[in-house]
């Protein structure tokens, strides 16, 4: 049984469809970056995923219980951290930790028990009878997390964990984050792509409301043109080199992008995803007489996945 489960969600407000038709799947122990741009409607799937927020149509499951027909053992099995988290700033930490585990429903020595954990495993001893009005933004964030830890929740969804934060205070989360990923299922929405490339084993992009792509981070950038691009400089003539470029059998197209100063011709030739084309480019020009000095494979990243799916122009 999948951890979470989202069957043709749609949500609107009036006339305006923020979510639409969002199918996907997320397995027990995947750490699932959920990415779009703004307004794209990140949030607005996450609040329905959690229940804060009812669909218009569709439906969803949260370990095997759906989001409507059972929202109250939906919310046992998770945590979720909002993208502005809401703090009490007269509590200390630790009487606004205790709060929120009676409000979820433990109570006794288990209410202690996990609130010295979760202050515990998020870094909030030295903090723990501060008031929380006096917290720096990443620590107001460690305790957002903190809250989300409460009751040992199987899932872990959390938006935006890092906004605002500055980048000693973001690896601070991230390593965190990282650390969490060992014990929870974890559905991560950020806009910064190099935590999604470090620490998630499945990407989710969406645009305009609808999922664009959702695949393992390798399998995306494998599959973009922008894999088999490959930059070439070199010293000669160009058309013997344009004409026996386009001989190869996987080179889909050559860009010439300009004569360099000291006679050095620089080309961008797109090649069939997947391919490297660096060896026969090489053996062609040197079989011409020409020198080369620069010869580069094009390595996409997570960001030209983004960009690619996203883009409107």
């Amino acid at each position: 049984m999948s951890m979470v489960t989202s069957e043709h969600l749609y949500k609107a407000f009036g006339r305006f469809m923020a979510v639409r038709d969002v199918c996907f799947s997320v397995e027990r122990g995947e750490i699932v970056g959920f990415l779009g741009p703004n307004g794209a409607g990140k949030t607005t799937t996450m609040k329905m995923l959690t229940g804060y927020l009812p669909p218009t149509a569709g439906t969803a499951s949260i370990a095997g219980h759906d989001i409507m027909e059972e929202p109250l053992e939906a919310r046992r099995h998770m945590g979720y951290m909002p993208e502005n988290v809401p703090l009490y700033d007269e509590m200390r930490v630790y009487e606004y930790l205790s709060y929120r585990a009676r409000i979820k429903g433990l109570y006794g020595s288990f209410v202690r028990k996990q609130v010295g954990f979760v202050i515990d495993r998020c870094g909030l001893e030295p903090k723990r009878k501060d008031m929380i009005r006096t917290l720096s933004k990443g620590y107001r964030q460690r305790v957002g997390l903190a809250d989300a830890l409460l009751g040992e929740p199987e899932l872990l969804i959390l938006d935006e964990p890092t906004n605002g934060l500055d980048p000693n205070q973001i690896r601070q989360i991230r390593e965190l984050i990282r650390s969490l990923a060992a014990e929870h299922t974890v559905i991560l929405s950020t806009h910064i792509l190099s935590e999604v490339e470090m620490i998630c084993n499945k990407v989710i992009i969406i645009d305009n409301g609808a999922i664009k792509a959702a695949d393992t981070p390798e399998k995306l950038t494998g599959g973009l043109r922008a894999a088999g691009r490959v930059s070439v400089e070199y010293k000669g003539d160009l058309d013997p080199v344009m004409k026996e470029l386009s001989l190869i059998p996987s080179v889909k197209k050559i860009i010439y992008e300009g004569l360099l100063p000291g006679g050095w011709q620089r080309l961008i030739v797109r090649a069939e995803p997947g391919t490297d084309t660096r060896e026969k480019i090489a053996a062609v020009i040197n079989r011409l007489g020409y020198p080369v000095r620069h010869l580069y494979r094009h390595i996409p990243s997570l960001e030209d996945v983004f960009v690619e799916m996203t883009r409107h122009d």
